[in-house]
C-alpha cells in the first residue's frame, strides 16, 4: 500500500482537522465564511476558461514561489470576530 504523501507544511492530522471543521459547520457556518472570504480585499475570485487553467496554475506555483507566504489565520481570525459579532 503507498502511503499518503501531504504537501510542506500539511499532515494527515491536519487534513483531519480540516475534514472536522467543515463537517461540523452548518449551513449558515458556511455560508458565512464564504462571504467573509469575498470581502478580502487582498484576494480575487474570478471565472477562467478551462483551457486556462493549468497555465495560471502555473504562474501561480511561480507567484508563491517568488514571494513570502502569508498565514491564512490571521484572515480565519477576522472572520471569527465578524461571525460574532
Amino acid at each position: 500500500m503507498k502511503a499518503n504523501r501531504f504537501p510542506k507544511g500539511w499532515s494527515e492530522e491536519r487534513v483531519r482537522n480540516l475534514i472536522a471543521h467543515y463537517e461540523s459547520q452548518n449551513d449558515a457556518e458556511a455560508i458565512a465564511e464564504d462571504e467573509a472570504a469575498l470581502e478580502d480585499r487582498s484576494q480575487a475570485v474570478m471565472l477562467v476558461p478551462r483551457g486556462l487553467v493549468p497555465a495560471v496554475r502555473k504562474l501561480l506555483a511561480r507567484h508563491e514561489t517568488s514571494t513570502p507566504k502569508r498565514r491564512m489565520s490571521g484572515t480565519r481570525g477576522s472572520q471569527t470576530k465578524r461571525r460574532a459579532a
